[in-house]
Order: C-alpha cells, then sequence, then structure tokens
C-alpha cells in the first residue's frame, strides 16, 4: 500500500483544488486571495458587471497579475503569444469540480 500525501486547497467550506506539492497549494491559494480582492474592489467600480463577471475577471487578473502589475506601473506590457499562467494545470494537480 502507498502513501500519498495530498494537499487541498479548501475556499468557503468548498474543496477547489487538490495537489501533491505544497508549494502549488500555498500558490494557488495565494492566487485565490487576490482574486478575492480584486473581486472587493470591482465590486466598488462603477461598470455594469454581473457577478459572475466580476469573479471571472477577478480570477484572470489574479492568474496575470504580473502582467496587470507592469501595466499598472505605466510600462508597456509584454504580452506572449502563448501566456503562460503561473498557475497552471500539471500532472500534480487534479480540479475537484470535474471530478
Amino acid at each position: 500500500m502507498a502513501v500519498v500525501i495530498k494537499y487541498v486547497v479548501e475556499r468557503n467550506g468548498v474543496e477547489r483544488m487538490t495537489f501533491t506539492s505544497k508549494k502549488d497549494a500555498d500558490a494557488y491559494d495565494k492566487m485565490l486571495d487576490i482574486a478575492e480582492s480584486m473581486e472587493q474592489i470591482l465590486d466598488k467600480i462603477d461598470v455594469a458587471l454581473s457577478e459572475q463577471q466580476v469573479e471571472t475577471l477577478a480570477l484572470e487578473i489574479a492568474k496575470n497579475k504580473e502582467l496587470f502589475m507592469t501595466a499598472l506601473k505605466g510600462n508597456k506590457a509584454q504580452v506572449e503569444k502563448e501566456k503562460k499562467s503561473p498557475i497552471s494545470k500539471a500532472e500534480n494537480v487534479t480540479d475537484l469540480k470535474q471530478a
């Protein structure tokens, strides 16, 4: 029998993702924290967005935070043809929504 260590990222009582690496789990959790903060900011902006749109936009901003930080600093953002998210699905990740 093999022993497998799994790190589960849980948000509001809901399991979001499972990782086999603590580093990956921590990075994903931090990205969710950033997305949550962005949602709060977007809720205060006077733009007509649905709750789902705000959530999706906040998550995408969190996934691409370096790109947004560069733009907000006034530097021209360099967008790669194939954007690579720092939090990408890998062999050691299980999406619990699809399971």
